[in-house]
């Protein structure tokens, strides 16, 4: 929840906002609250939710994680293995899960007006 301006502050940066990027944030969250894991992963995982034709920008990805970083939803570690680079491993935090629910909730109002607004122009268009 935005500590800085209460959980239905429209305008926080960390808050459900209405631009198709936003969706990053919560995807991001509920792909490391299905696992630990680390950027490239994500971006590859982000494609399955269609934010956008391919892959989301991993510019605009790794942008958010810092950001969930920094506000201390998510934790991050570098991870090194016995080939390859190290990677930075990205793992939720309990914070990280209340905002998670509170993205879920704001996903579930709007499911309900997008559903009523289908349903009007159905019943509009089946005359």
């Amino acid at each position: 929840m935005c500590s800085c301006h209460g959980p239905r502050h429209r305008n926080c940066h960390h808050q459900p906002g209405n631009k198709p990027e936003r969706f990053i944030q919560p995807s991001l969250l509920l792909c490391l609250a299905e696992k630990s894991s680390y950027g490239y992963e994500l971006i590859e995982q982000l494609g399955s939710f269609r934010l956008h034709s391919g892959n989301p920008d991993p510019g605009a990805v790794y942008r958010h994680l810092r950001r969930l970083e920094m506000e201390g939803y998510v934790e991050s570690h570098w991870e090194t293995g016995e080939a390859g680079p190290a990677k930075r491993m990205y793992t939720i935090t309990a914070d990280g899960i209340s905002l998670l629910k509170a993205w879920a909730a704001e996903l579930e109002e709007r499911k309900a007006a997008l559903e009523e607004y289908l349903h009007k122009y159905q019943k509009l268009t089946n005359k």
